[in-house]
């Protein structure tokens, strides 16, 4: 495996785990359309939106990493 290969699924392992966690929003929304919605909520909905994509991203990037760590030969 080389480098390029190994950072771009990295990458690809963090976006995958953001776009889950933007989805949390949307179903808080679902939930709970008092506090998180697009109008008076904008605000609460964009920071959990954001919390849950950075956290899923997170997780996303440390099981890429579990299964693939770094290669072999990068200093």
């Amino acid at each position: 495996m080389n480098w390029t290969i190994w950072v771009k699924g990295l990458v690809a392992a963090a976006i995958s785990g953001a776009a889950g966690g933007v989805l949390t929003a949307f179903a808080a929304m679902g939930i709970d359309p008092q506090h998180f919605n697009l109008a008076g909520g904008l605000r609460q909905t964009l920071a959990m939106a954001g919390s849950a994509a950075a956290i899923s991203a997170l997780i996303g990037a440390a099981g890429y990493l579990k299964q693939s760590p770094v290669p072999n030969g990068v200093k």
